[in-house]
């Protein structure tokens, strides 16, 4: 089914979602790769403040390439997620609504984003270029020493991606390999 969800993501849209939606994202989304995961973790055990409220935000596991004359972000391709599960569960306890990136979660992640209502979108690895068409700014609001692993609040329009984890546990990685088997 085709959704269209305005982003950061509600709780009722979260538990709405299932695996297996096509889902076009409109509104505010950031970026964080490993390095600002680590840099995260790091703050949280000094007691601080995250640069960016997890509240219900989606984070997209991507560092750009350069913009070319007149885009506002270059080639914008999906990481793959799993280097982020040591610090994923902890960001989805306080709040965060969303992630998207390619490849397979541990059961740490998928525990904690069933606990937290939260979903995992993947979007198409390779299609960096044609996903950077959909995002209309980009902005470094933290770490910008880290180049293009750095926090970027994004404009997005209609970025599709596909619901590969909801609400309820359901994986479509795992579905859709056991439907292919039969």
């Amino acid at each position: 089914m085709d959704r269209y969800i305005q982003a950061p993501i509600s709780k009722d849209d979260a538990a709405s979602l299932r695996a297996g939606d096509y889902v076009y994202l409109t509104g505010t989304i950031y970026t964080a790769r490993d390095a600002a995961h680590k840099r995260m973790q790091e703050t949280l055990e000094k007691g601080e403040d995250l640069p960016v409220s997890m509240d219900r935000n989606i984070i997209y596991y991507m560092g750009p390439s350069p913009a070319r004359e007149g885009r506002p972000i270059g080639s914008a391709g999906p990481t793959t997620a799993s280097r982020m599960d040591k610090y994923a569960p902890n960001l989805l306890d306080l709040g965060l609504g969303a992630m998207i990136g390619k490849g397979k979660r541990s059961q740490a992640v998928i525990d904690a984003i069933v606990r937290n209502g939260s979903v995992y979108f993947a979007a198409i690895g390779g299609a960096g270029a044609l996903l950077s068409k959909c995002i209309l700014s980009s902005e470094v609001i933290a770490y910008d020493d880290l180049g293009t692993e750095a926090i970027r609040k994004l404009e997005v329009k209609n970025f599709p991606v596909v619901v590969v984890i909801d609400s309820t546990g359901c994986n479509l990685y795992e579905t859709s390999a056991a439907a292919y088997a039969k």
